[in-house]
């Protein structure tokens, strides 16, 4: 793997799409897998992840071409994303059959979207040893502070699409909760979902952002905050197509 001297080799998780017209496993995957790191100028991904459960072959093929790509050395873990509690338990089981550990799954959850939560996926994630991914944990932008119902965000940001009006109570709590402990909102957010037991995936566009949502290491929400921010949080729902955790 190509690093900088004296520089710590990054962590590369990347994903494949297992379109419904990609019927044959395991080369598609495998294919797929070395065009990304070609393009990426590695010998090998630390996290291969299937992107969402939309292929039409079954879980078990799948779960034979992640182990093939694991067994030739391409990869040193294997994950799912979007996978329900019985999807994820499934390729929990048929990798094992390989002695492979399940390493993640990655869900949109936030305060925006607490299903994974209260479906119990994140429970059974916990129970196999799964690690849990939160994508979107900002309500992509939504719990930044930097929107409001005067102020939406641009069009186009389809996760957790809710009209600001209806996050009112929610910012207003959270923004509280940012003052008491002298931090930024986004912080407030992304400690939410570390307290809940899952790994945020905050985004940033600049350094600036960044450190921002570093700010929500090396502290923790009290039990009473976050019964309170639960209390005012949405629960959001699953997708027939592509969001099932």
């Amino acid at each position: 793997r190509k690093k900088e001297a004296n520089k710590p080799a990054p962590v590369i998780a990347t994903k494949f799409f297992p379109a419904p017209w990609k019927l044959s496993y395991p080369s598609s995957l495998l294919n797929a897998l070395k065009a990304s790191m070609e393009r990426l100028g590695v010998d090998q991904v630390d996290l291969y992840q299937i992107h969402g459960p939309v292929h039409l072959r079954s879980i078990e093929v799948v779960a034979e071409a992640l182990a093939e790509a694991y067994k030739q050395g391409l990869v040193k873990s294997v994950g799912v994303s979007n996978y329900s509690i019985d999807q994820t338990v499934r390729m929990h089981a048929a990798l094992a059959k390989h002695g492979i550990q399940l390493a993640s799954n990655q869900v949109e959850y936030s305060l925006l979207r607490r299903h994974p939560e209260t479906s119990g996926l994140i429970a059974k994630c916990h129970e196999l040893g799964v690690a849990v991914l939160a994508y979107s944990p900002l309500g992509m932008g939504r719990l930044s502070g930097k929107y409001s119902a005067a102020n939406p965000p641009p069009s186009g940001r389809s996760f957790s699409n809710y009209p600001m009006e209806e996050l009112v109570p929610l910012l207003t709590v959270m923004e509280k909760i940012a003052k008491a402990h002298d931090t930024p909102m986004t912080s407030v957010a992304l400690n939410y979902t570390i307290c809940k037991g899952t790994i945020p995936l905050g985004g940033a566009r600049n350094p600036e952002q960044a450190r921002q949502n570093a700010k929500a290491l090396g502290w923790r929400l009290s039990d009473a905050e976050i019964a309170e921010l639960d209390a005012v949080a949405l629960i959001g729902e699953s997708g027939f197509f592509w969001q099932h955790g």
